[in-house]
């Protein structure tokens, strides 16, 4: 397993990332402990996780499984507030009022005295940047969390969010994770080279697109029952002819080298500039040890460039950046509703 910087700070975290969306949902917690163990017994380091996942029984899960491991201090612990979490008015957002809580509520659920990558789940515009920090720094000094970061954040936002950090001392943001994948090369356009150039690790995560980089949706063919996409129709921006015929070309390129489309996808990511560690969200132990699986896999600077043709540089064929980032902001702008998780 490969280690990289994790932004302009001192820590190092493994080249994939285990996410835990699943923990409590669709995978029940016995699976997810074994998940969890067999990650670390493979070199991963660093676990993602959210107060929001199934309510915090995300968070529950991985704190026993951290807990049983008896590895605490191996592991580069993220988790994220600001998320909906009740239905009362403070129940949410990037207030100090709500953080505190919600980073407490977190710290008790993974049976942990510290975090140590807080992100900010999602965009707050109601809540003023200098509080949004300062309620950070507060954090930050109690030993409670050691870096922030953000995600699904907009350029703008995170230059604002810099500005302030260096002009007043106060923590800055070393990581940002959006969604990046071979069916959307978005984040290419703007937020890649804008963090490189100012020290910010990237922590993509839906490296699968949702499972159809998988290789179960085919072009012609109805999808498998009970899956995702299901009772997807033609209106779906997602599933959409344009992305099926990428995966089509994709796996010509994958079958040829002797490896899954999957594998395929998260070895693409892992040779891409700008990207510290892919988040990878098995539901199963089969899911983890192909992804890990790809860690060994190197493609060619040919196959990179077959890639580049097939989805070119900053393109996307499914909407997934703008619907999880810009499209919020248009919808604040538009309608006055704030950001939902």
């Amino acid at each position: 397993m490969e280690y990289r910087q994790l932004g302009r700070s001192g820590v190092r975290v493994s080249q994939l990332c285990l996410g835990t969306m699943n923990f409590g949902s669709r995978t029940d917690e016995k699976t997810s402990i074994r998940i969890v163990h067999e990650a670390l017994d493979s070199g991963i380091n660093f676990i993602d996780t959210a107060d929001v996942y199934a309510k915090g029984e995300s968070e529950r899960i991985l704190g026993k499984a951290i807990a049983q491991s008896g590895r605490r201090d191996e592991i580069v612990l993220a988790t994220k507030g600001v998320a909906h979490m009740g239905d009362g008015p403070n129940d949410w957002g990037a207030s100090r009022y709500h953080l505190m809580r919600a980073c407490e509520a977190s710290l008790r659920r993974l049976q942990t005295d510290r975090i140590d990558l807080y992100y900010l789940h999602i965009v707050d515009l109601t809540t003023p940047m200098e509080e949004i920090l300062n309620t950070l720094e507060t954090l930050v000094h109690q030993g409670k969390i050691l870096y922030i970061g953000t995600s699904k954040w907009p350029v703008p936002l995170i230059m604002e969010a810099l500005a302030l950090s260096d002009r007043y001392g106060l923590p800055r943001v070393v990581a940002e994770q959006p969604p990046y994948h071979l069916l959307d090369r978005s984040i290419e356009n703007e937020l890649i080279w804008t963090c490189m150039r100012y020290g910010i690790g990237i922590v993509s995560f839906s490296p699968l697109a949702g499972g159809i980089l998988s290789g179960k949706y085919r072009k012609g063919q109805k999808p498998p029952k009970g899956s995702r996409y299901e009772k997807a129709g033609p209106e779906n921006k997602r599933l959409t002819p344009e992305a099926l015929d990428v995966v089509e070309n994709l796996l010509l390129i994958a079958e040829s080298k002797g490896i899954t489309l999957s594998e395929l996808a998260h070895a693409w990511l892992l040779q891409r500039p700008g990207i510290t560690a892919p988040i990878v969200g098995p539901r199963t132990v089969e899911q983890l040890r192909t992804a890990i699986k790809a860690c060994e896999v190197k493609l060619s600077d040919e196959e990179m460039a077959r890639i580049d043709e097939i989805v070119p540089p900053g393109k996307a064929v499914g909407d997934y950046y703008d619907s999880l980032v810009y499209a919020r902001m248009r919808r604040a702008v538009n309608t006055g509703e704030m950001m939902s998780y």
